[in-house]
Parts: C-alpha cells; sequence; structure tokens
C-alpha cells in the first residue's frame, strides 16, 4: 500500500502565462504558493479474489475490469501513462472541496502518479513527476489547463515557475527565499474565502484560451507583474505594496473573459475592498471556487464580518507531493 500526499496552491501573480498556447510564443510567469491543505491518494494492489479488477473510490465508486471502463479521466490516462497491468483499488480523499481554484484535480493527478511511481518503480524527481502530470493532463486528457499547477503541487514552496519558449527544459523553479520574519509577515496579510460556488475550471480556461491571441498586451501586463511581485518581497519593500499590484493584477485578469467573474464574485470583492482589503483576486481560472484577499491583521476580522463567508485559515507548505507511506507489494503492477 502507497499513500501520497499532496499539497493544493495559491496563485498570486501571472496566471493564464502558464497556458503553452501563450508561453511556448512569449514565455511565461507565475508567482504561487503551496498551503497546508492537501490530497490524500490511497493506491495498493487488488488482491485476486474480486469480479472486477480495479476499484476507484472518489466522490463515486468505480469497479470495472478494463482500464478504458475508468470513467475518472485522470484515473484513467494515469494507468494507461504507466502501463498497469495488474488490478488496482484507489481511494481519494481531500481536505478542500474540487473544483474551486486552488488546483485540485492536477493536485490529485501529481498524487495519483506519484503513488503509482512508488508502487511500480520506485521513486520520482520532483522534475519528472511535474513533467508526466502535464503531459497526462495536457496530452493525453486534452484538458484546458495550464502547467502551474502541476509544477507546484510536485515541488510545493514559494515560486517563481518561469515557462520558456524555447524547446527542451521548459520548466525552471525559483524558490523565493524570505527570511522567516518576512515570510510570516507576507503569510499574516493572507486571507483566504470559500465563495461556495464549484465550477468546472476546463470550461473557464478554454473561453480564455480561445481569446489568448486578442489579449497578449494584457497577459505581458500579468507576467510582468511576477517579477515586481518578488522584488516587493524580496527587497524588504513596503509589504501593502504587494496588496495593491494584487488588485491591479485582479482588474487585468477579470478583463481577459467575461468568465473570470460575476455580479457575486464582484459583490464579494467590493465588500472586502470596503471593509479594509487591500487587493484580492479569484483563485484559478475563475468562476467561483476561493477568493484570496490581502489585508492587513489589525482589519481582517472587520473583512471576515462583512463577508459573513468561510474563512480557511492556512500555512505556506515547501514540502511538495510526498509518499507518507510505502509499503510496496512484490511483482509487477
Amino acid at each position: 500500500m502507497i499513500i501520497s500526499r499532496t499539497p493544493f496552491r495559491i496563485s498570486f501573480f501571472g496566471g493564464g502565462t502558464d497556458y503553452p498556447v501563450y508561453y511556448q510564443e512569449n514565455g511565461g510567469a507565475v508567482l504561487a504558493t503551496c498551503i497546508n491543505r492537501y490530497c490524500y491518494i490511497n493506491v495498493r494492489q487488488l488482491p485476486p479474489f474480486f469480479e472486477h479488477n480495479h476499484r476507484i473510490v472518489y466522490s463515486k465508486i468505480e469497479t470495472v475490469n478494463k482500464i478504458d471502463q475508468i470513467q475518472h479521466p485522470s484515473v484513467r490516462e494515469c494507468f494507461k501513462y504507466m502501463n498497469i497491468q495488474k488490478g488496482i483499488e484507489i481511494h481519494h480523499d481531500g481536505d478542500l472541496p474540487a473544483r474551486s481554484g486552488l488546483g485540485s484535480s492536477s493536485s490529485f493527478t501529481v498524487g495519483l502518479l506519484n503513488a503509482l511511481f512508488a508502487l511500480k518503480d520506485g521513486l520520482v524527481s520532483k522534475d519528472n513527476l511535474a513533467e508526466a502530470a502535464i503531459h497526462v493532463e495536457q496530452e493525453m486528457i486534452r484538458e484546458n489547463v495550464g502547467s502551474q499547477d502541476q509544477t507546484m503541487a510536485a515541488f510545493g514552496g514559494l515560486n517563481i515557475v518561469r515557462f520558456n519558449s524555447q524547446q527542451g527544459k521548459h520548466l525552471q523553479i525559483q524558490p523565493l527565499c524570505l527570511n522567516s520574519k518576512r515570510l510570516e509577515e507576507f503569510q499574516n496579510h493572507l486571507m483566504l474565502f470559500f465563495t461556495g460556488i464549484v465550477r468546472i475550471a476546463s470550461d473557464v480556461a478554454g473561453e480564455q484560451i480561445k481569446k489568448t491571441p486578442k489579449r497578449k498586451h494584457e497577459l505581458a501586463k500579468m507576467h510582468s507583474m511576477v517579477d515586481k511581485a518578488a522584488d516587493i518581497l524580496s527587497n524588504g519593500g513596503d509589504i501593502k505594496d504587494f496588496g495593491l499590484l494584487l488588485h491591479e493584477s485582479w482588474k487585468v485578469k477579470r478583463s481577459l473573459t467575461d468568465k473570470i467573474s460575476n455580479s457575486t464574485i464582484d459583490e464579494i470583492y467590493d465588500k472586502a475592498r470596503n471593509a479594509g482589503a487591500i487587493g484580492g483576486k479569484i483563485l484559478g481560472a475563475g468562476g467561483g471556487g476561493f477568493i484570496l484577499f490581502f489585508v492587513e491583521p489589525e482589519r481582517q476580522a472587520q473583512v471576515k464580518e462583512a463577508l459573513g463567508l468561510l474563512h480557511v485559515p492556512f500555512k505556506f507548505e515547501h514540502e511538495g507531493s510526498r509518499i507518507i507511506y510505502y509499503k510496496p507489494e512484490s511483482g509487477e503492477i
């Protein structure tokens, strides 16, 4: 039996520049962090006493004999990618709801691949794990998904991830090295709320991808904010400037398509700003899920009261996807 634990992520700047349709021509970058909220995947070889070959337990329970019969797209394509030959049982548990803007689908894929690598071949490097997850989601499932979620889930930490336009090694991970005092100050200014709206990220992202050729100016501006934000944090600038830049980025992001925001999200954002938030953004592709605000600690109680939404405290996470229990069965799978 193998159990993997994979963090969810929060993206601050550069979202949209991590889609291949953009960075393969222009390059891209994101500033993001992982948080201590996780996706857990339990994988084991299925004993040969059942009528089915595979059992997959998530919000549904699937029992099938052939891989092509698996309805869960990530499980089906990960099995194909790993050339699974014998019966497998999978259980999934998550700390936070799916379809909520925290990269949960990619955390699932990364965590499943990590567990399957451990069960079949042993441990896999974070580089190879991220690349495998990107391949499965973009090339095999054909999801409208970028390349930051898989990378952040695999590596963890607070990073700039750069996506290069040239062929070959296109991912570059640049950890943002802040001293403990600055890191704590930054973390203490962040508030995460659940809007209660769930959506299919691929649907929202698909619309953005279609409009990418007409939004290069906006995406270039969002790209440039990555290094500005990192400079504020790294070089001792006024921490409030990060929040102001986040507000500017949100105004640009919501102009990319009309699916990123809606009247409910706009109302939430305006309430938070009126109560003292400096900046914020809807996380992930947009359309719902979690919303992040940058708020001075002394104003956080009034923002929380004004919104009346579920507040989710968190800490930064630095380990990425890990195997937390490892007891492989003998033999090939």
